[in-house]
């Protein structure tokens, strides 16, 4: 994937909704490579979204659009497209060896090609020593890796992973985690699901947030952290001498206020945290002052998401 064309995928004021209840409501976004990670509680529109994006469903607005062509115009662009569902109804009668080949077989993988590619698939994502026995006996977390791995059965260079660690012990996780981490670092677009915020924050920075339906912010989190103005980011450095550092740190751009808690450590508030990070290793030198820890105190999706939505 790493030297191909950049992969754009775009929403223009997409919509859902089913009788009166309005799903999705007239949603912007353009996602590019890497994992990005879509937030949101349970029953925000997430899973919708998801489909809408995926081409799974059509809008009652708005197009998705990749790389400028209409998706649900384009029959031959879902070759490009894999999903992992949340929910499954995997045939208990197959082993996890056979469910795969059959998915291979079924993406027109040539036939020397097809008992590889299986392999590579099941050792991707630890589930050779289960593939001989039938999916009947897989317990939850093995389900959701093999829910993974068939999403990558036509090699797509997008994927999309609805809420993909549920059930998974936290070897497993650990091992999806990574796995997700190297699909992005292939060049893939990855879009993941979730609403659990640690979940997200392992697996990527960028975040699309949904709320009630609606995108209430995408980016890094640190750049979406920076437009809440009403909530200053907050920054711990520890300094053996404190007084000095607040001193200095006070007369910076971008510092809003500045308090010693008398344990060596100077409590930063800052309206523009990138600005600050950015012009803070050029202060520090200038003032002659040694900081040994330095710690964004709310620089996370847990107040971001809580800041964002009055919750």
């Amino acid at each position: 994937m790493i030297g191909s064309p950049p992969v754009r995928l775009e929403a223009d004021e997409v919509g859902k909704w089913f009788g009166e209840v309005v799903a999705v409501g007239r949603c912007s976004l353009e996602v590019g490579r890497g994992v990005v990670g879509l937030l949101g509680q349970n029953g925000a529109g997430k899973t919708t979204l998801f489909k809408l994006l995926a081409g799974l469903i059509t809008p009652s607005r708005g197009v998705v659009r990749l790389d400028g062509l209409p998706l649900r115009d384009h029959v031959g662009l879902y070759r490009r497209v894999g999903f992992c569902p949340e929910s499954d109804a995997l045939p208990g009668w197959l082993t996890g060896r056979e469910f795969l080949t059959m998915l291979v077989r079924l993406a027109g993988v040539p036939s020397e090609r097809v008992k590889p590619r299986v392999g590579e698939l099941l050792e991707r994502f630890a589930l050779t020593g289960a593939a001989n026995r039938r999916l009947g006996g897989y317990s939850k977390g093995m389900r959701q890796k093999l829910k993974l791995a068939q999403a990558l059965a036509h090699d797509p260079d997008i994927l999309f992973m609805d809420e993909p660690l549920n059930g998974m012990d936290p070897v497993s996780r650990r091992d999806a985690i990574g796995a997700i981490h190297a699909l992005g670092d292939e060049g893939r677009t990855v879009l993941v699901s979730s609403h659990i915020l640690p979940e997200v924050e392992e697996m990527t920075r960028r975040i699309v947030l949904i709320h009630r339906g609606k995108v209430l912010a995408e980016g890094d989190v640190t750049e979406i952290r920076d437009l809440i103005p009403e909530h200053p980011t907050v920054v711990s450095l520890r300094c053996e001498r404190p007084r000095e550092l607040a001193s200095f740190l006070v007369r910076q751009d971008h510092v809003m206020g500045v308090e010693c808690d008398g344990q060596d450590r100077v409590v930063v508030r800052t309206d523009h945290a990138l600005a600050f990070y950015r012009a803070l290793p050029g202060q520090l030198l200038a003032s002659g002052l040694a900081v040994e820890e330095i710690h964004t105190l709310d620089d996370n999706l847990e107040s971001v998401f809580s800041y964002l939505t009055d919750d």
